[in-house]
């Protein structure tokens, strides 16, 4: 059976230091949280926007070192996102700009996504979704303006979720972290 390269070298060290894959898998997301938002704030600040801070805090919440958690975080995120972002746009053309739109677009986007969509997993970002979009043409000097600003920060959402899901999946194949050769063969 062949070992990836270098395989042997960090079970070594990983003995020498008394570490485990667990430990690993912290200093690897903090890598990819590291690589994620260094590309996140390059690329949201080449293209002007003034505060990437949305694409990365969905980048933290969309990440994960294990690829497979990457995965289902990266689709239950984005499926909430498009609920969201749908609600969030019904009720500003079914309300307008009322600021009564907010409270109840937010509690029927949170009913929405508990009992159809039902994907648990970040149920949350879908009102704060709506939350968005709907407050951006609320607090903005016209409607189309708002819906815009709130549609962009949208869009960061999903760009930060996209580049958190990318670097965890790259980082898995670049390192990739399995239980010690010795404990597998004793098993």
């Amino acid at each position: 059976m062949t070992t990836r390269p270098g395989v042997r070298e960090a079970e070594a060290l990983m003995k020498r230091w008394h570490l485990e894959p667990s430990h690993l898998v912290g200093a690897r997301f903090a890598i990819n949280v590291a690589l994620a938002t260094t590309i996140i704030w390059g690329v949201l600040h080449a293209i002007g926007a003034p505060n990437p801070i949305w694409g990365i805090a969905s980048m933290v919440a969309a990440s994960d070192p294990e690829p497979q958690e990457a995965r289902r975080l990266f689709t239950c995120r984005l499926t909430n996102v498009a609920v969201g972002s749908v609600a969030g746009m019904l009720f500003l053309i079914a309300g307008g700009r009322q600021h009564w739109v907010l409270p109840v677009a937010m509690a029927a986007t949170v009913l929405v996504s508990t009992y159809v969509v039902r994907i648990k997993t970040m149920w949350r970002q879908a009102p704060i979704t709506a939350a968005v979009v709907i407050a951006a043409a609320i607090t903005s000097d016209s409607s189309a303006t708002g819906v815009a600003q709130g549609l962009r920060t949208v869009a960061e959402v999903v760009f930060g979720c996209l580049v958190g899901i990318t670097v965890s999946l790259l980082m898995s194949r670049v390192w990739f972290i399995q239980p010690s050769t010795d404990r597998v063969s004793a098993a």
